[in-house]
Formats: structure tokens, C-alpha cells, sequence
């Protein structure tokens, strides 16, 4: 009896580790964000990093509970961008979700190994993130936001509201290649508009004011900026030099027509932050990079800023106003 007492007592020792082993909870998986264009007090980069989150928690992560997530904001900052990269390398996440191209381009450079989700990249397959829009391969997938036809559709935006335009200076981090391809469109859209465009390559503040201020400098001008983390960063600059010197201008998202822009037409930036989550969730459940295909976005907005229309004396087309997603009065 008391040789079996034994043995039952060892079956039970057994057992009682493999029971609390199987009601341990399941480790916290890591994420690393990187918030290209955005500080960290910027209301729109609130806004689209919370969009990004609430996808995430819909499909199961919780902040703190199953996961963890490490975010940085670089700004237009290219000191702060490599510092950053590097400190979410370093921390060996399980994804990196990263916005902008210039933010990917340092966060590729760094691994190959840790899977990239990116937002807010124009044409990755130009600027060599993938090798093929339907299956990437490598580590890095995402949701591009323009491919360059988008030129030719600012151009043609800008002379229907503001008719007696007759150049234009495109603005763009000029050592983008997916931006100098979205100007080329722009270039070959100009003859049949009767616009001259010029590029006006900028990398800071003081470029970007600069550039502006030379270019008012004669009549009939108007203003198309591409996106990057040097002009978002800066959309609120730009707005305000674009009124000071009279310049009807077409920008890339809604936020720069909320600060005083004349126009904006662009992906709903919202919209592809919470998109994104959904391939994070994937990865994160196994799935690889490389076999998830780049998605186009879904959702484009035109916003109108009529007070702005107004204080340059336009007259808001009824094609503009009937199409419109928003008139901001």
C-alpha cells in the first residue's frame, strides 16, 4: 500500500507543473511603430496612429495585455529617423509597421529579417522595397498610397479652380524616385493644360520657405506639393506661405486643407492606418511578409478649404463642389 501511495504521490508531483505550465498566460508579442511626418503632439498623427491601434484591438491585441508596442515620432528629423530605426531594430520586435518612404528605406536598410509592414509609401516597387506589387517577397509589405497618373490629377485639380495658373512649382524630396516619377506625370500632363511645371526640391523649413518665396516672385502661380516626411512635417509652413503669397495650391492629404490649404486630394490616411493592422495581425499569427501582396487604397478624399478659395477671389467650380467629400468654411 504504501509503495502504490508513492508512486501516486510522484504521479501527482507530475502532474501539478505540467497543469500550471498550461495556465500560464500566452506571452507578449512586440510590435515597433515608426511615425514618419509626425511629432508626437500632431493631432493627425494621433489620430492615424489611434486607427492603427483600434484595428489591432479589434482583431485581439491589446496594449498591455498580449502585446507590447514601442512607438517613435521622427518629424521631417533625418537624425532623429536613423536614431530611431535603429532603436526598434535593436529591440528585435516580432513586426515594424513604418510610414513614409524615407522611414522604410532606413528601416530596410537595417534588417532583412524582421518583417516591415509599411503606410504612406508611394510606388514601393520603383523606389525598390519589393520586387512584384502582388507578392513583394523578402520582409517588407503595405499599403502604397499614390502611383504617379496622381500628378497629372493634382495639375488637372488645380487649373479647374484656379483657371489663370500658368506654372506651377512642384515640391518634393527630389531623391524620392516614386515622387520624381509622380512629377514626370505631372510634367507630361502640363502641355494640354497650358501649365508650366518647375520642380522645387526641398529638405527642411528653411528650404521649403525659400523655394515659395522665389517663386511668387512672378505672376500666375500655383502650388502642388507631393507627400513626405519633410512637407507633412511642414504642412502647416506651407499653408501659411501659400496665403501669404497668394498661391492657389493642390496638396496630398485632408490635413493640409484643415490648416489653410486650398485643396487637398488623397487616400483617407485613417483608412489605411487601420489596413495596416490587419497584415500586422497576420504576421504576427504567422503568416510571411513576402506572400502578403501591396494593396492600393480604397478611399480618396477631395477637400476644398473655402474660406481659402474665397481669400484668393476663386470661384469654387459646381464640378469641384458636386465631388467634393468636404467644403470647409
Amino acid at each position: 500500500m504504501r509503495r502504490r501511495e508513492f508512486i501516486a504521490g510522484l504521479a501527482g508531483a507530475t502532474a501539478w507543473p505540467l497543469a500550471a505550465r498550461a495556465q500560464q498566460p500566452a506571452p507578449i508579442r512586440r510590435i515597433g511603430v515608426l511615425m514618419g511626418g509626425y511629432v508626437s503632439t500632431d493631432p493627425e498623427g494621433q489620430a492615424n496612429l489611434a486607427a492603427f491601434l483600434n484595428a489591432l484591438q479589434g482583431f485581439g491585441w491589446t496594449a498591455g495585455r498580449n502585446v507590447s508596442i514601442e512607438v517613435r515620432w521622427m518629424g521631417d528629423d533625418v537624425e532623429r529617423q536613423k536614431t530611431y530605426a535603429a532603436e526598434l531594430v535593436a529591440l528585435a520586435p516580432e513586426v515594424i509597421f513604418c510610414t513614409t518612404t524615407p522611414v522604410v528605406a532606413e528601416i530596410s536598410r537595417l534588417t532583412r529579417t524582421i518583417p516591415i509592414v509599411f503606410a504612406q509609401v508611394a510606388d514601393p516597387v520603383v523606389v525598390g522595397f519589393v520586387t512584384s506589387m502582388a507578392r513583394p517577397g523578402g520582409n517588407i509589405t503595405g499599403f502604397s498610397i499614390f502611383e504617379p497618373a496622381i500628378g497629372g490629377k493634382w495639375l488637372q485639380v488645380l487649373k479647374e479652380i484656379a483657371p489663370r495658373v500658368s506654372r506651377v512649382a512642384f515640391m518634393l524630396l527630389p531623391e524620392v524616385a516614386s515622387y520624381v516619377a509622380i512629377l514626370r506625370a505631372a510634367e507630361a500632363a502640363a502641355p494640354s493644360l497650358a501649365i508650366g511645371v518647375s520642380a522645387a526640391g526641398v529638405h527642411d523649413a528653411g528650404e521649403i520657405e525659400h523655394a515659395i518665396t522665389t517663386f511668387a516672385n512672378d505672376a500666375n502661380g500655383g502650388l502642388i506639393v507631393c507627400p513626405s516626411a519633410v512637407t507633412n512635417g511642414n504642412h502647416g509652413l506651407i499653408a501659411e506661405l501659400a496665403a501669404r503669397h497668394r498661391l492657389p495650391g493642390v496638396y496630398p492629404f485632408r490635413y493640409y486643407a484643415s490648416s489653410g490649404g486650398l485643396v487637398s486630394y488623397g487616400p483617407h490616411l485613417a483608412d489605411e492606418y487601420s489596413r495596416a493592422a490587419s497584415y500586422v495581425d497576420r504576421i504576427l499569427k504567422g503568416e510571411k511578409p513576402g506572400d502578403l501582396p501591396i494593396q492600393a487604397p480604397t478611399k480618396f478624399e477631395l477637400v476644398i478649404n473655402g474660406k481659402t478659395a474665397k481669400a484668393l477671389g476663386l470661384t469654387i467650380p459646381e464640378t469641384l463642389l458636386v465631388t467634393a467629400d468636404e467644403v470647409i468654411q
